[in-house]
This record gives structure tokens, sequence and C-alpha cells, in this order.
């Protein structure tokens, strides 16, 4: 099973590209599964319950957080250690059903970003990076904050978030070997480019 993720700041068009891959790899026979990092995770899946939303999660329409204490953090930290730890399981029962590809909206590299976000790190580094989960193929979606907030479904924590976000991003490209996709273009190329290195 291949296993395909789609990275980058809140806004530069994960989503889009993800549904146009899957529709595009099923209709070719292929069985498919979709994996999205923050609705798997375990931590948001009981703060969802908590509040009466276990059943609402909606991709790309997530509530950002922006602050955390050191506490909250240490939660988040042991939770994505868990996470990690359950995406192997995961991957182990999708083979055992003949999934031929795992495409993943975000994966724990989004997660680690956040964490380093909410941390007020100046670098995402941190041990439990030893836990991730290895991919076949980990695309970077380098949309610019400017271009994003045009868009139509801006996010509201405004280009600055975006633009911390994005450099923390920028300083694990090349250790998390990600490729990086212009995002700023119009969709149909995006997703012409993103087949053409896959197939390869």
């Amino acid at each position: 099973m291949k296993i395909i993720t789609l990275s980058g700041v809140d806004g530069s068009g994960k989503s889009t590209q993800l549904a146009l891959l899957k529709a595009r790899l099923e209709r070719s026979g292929y069985k498919v599964a979709y994996f999205h990092a923050v609705e798997f995770s375990l931590a948001n899946r009981l703060a969802r319950f908590f509040r009466g939303t276990a059943e609402t999660f909606v991709p790309g329409k997530e509530k950002a957080v922006t602050e955390a204490s050191w506490f909250s953090l240490l939660i988040r930290k042991a939770f994505l250690v868990i996470d990690m730890l359950r995406f192997r399981l995961l991957r182990q029962t999708l083979q055992r059903r003949e999934y031929q590809y795992l495409l993943s909206d975000r994966f724990f590299y989004d997660s680690l970003i956040n964490i380093a976000y909410l941390g007020k790190k100046p670098h995402p580094h941190t041990p439990i990076e030893v836990f991730l989960p290895p991919v076949d193929t980990a695309f970077y979606f380098d949309a610019t904050p400017e271009m994003i907030m045009m868009r139509e479904s801006a996010p509201e924590q405004g280009p600055a978030y975006l633009h911390d976000k994005d450099a923390l991003f920028r300083q694990e490209l090349t250790g998390w070997k990600m490729i990086i996709i212009d995002a700023d273009r119009d969709k149909d190329v995006i997703f012409q480019e993103i087949l053409n290195k896959i197939q390869q």
C-alpha cells in the first residue's frame, strides 16, 4: 500500500487536491483509503465528543488553535505519540484489506509543526519525530499567505499566522523529503503535477 501525504498551511488547497486524487485513483480501479490527521487525533476526537460534536468533523473547517499552555502542549505531544503508534495499526489493517493507496489530508508532519508553533519554538525539531511513520510520497503545498487570504475561504487567523507556520515547515522540507508543489497555480495544473509525481 502506498501512502501519499498532503501537507501545508491552512487554505493551501490540500483538501481540494486530495479529493481530486482520490476520485481519479478510484476511477482507475484502485482501492483508496482516506486519512486526516486532525480527524484521526485521539485528543481531538475526545474533545469533539465532550463538546457533543463527535460526528460533525469537516476537513478544512476545523478551528485552528493559536495558543496553548505548557501542560496542554505536553498532553498534545503524548497524544501525538499515541496517534502515530495507532496509525501503524491502521496501516496494517488497511494492508490486510488490500487497499492500494492511503491518501492523507494533513499528516503527522502538520501536527509536529502545530506543536512547534504553539510552543513558540524557533524550529520544529522534537524527540518524538522518531515515531513518525514512513510514507511513500510527501507533498508540501507552497502557497503564499497573500494568495491564500484572497481566497473565498481564507483562514481567520490571518497572514502572520500563515507566515509563521510556513517558516516552520520550510526548516523540515529536506529532512522530511517533501516534494514542493507550487500551490498558487490553477487547481487543474497542480493536480496534473501531482499525478505526474506519483506515477514516476
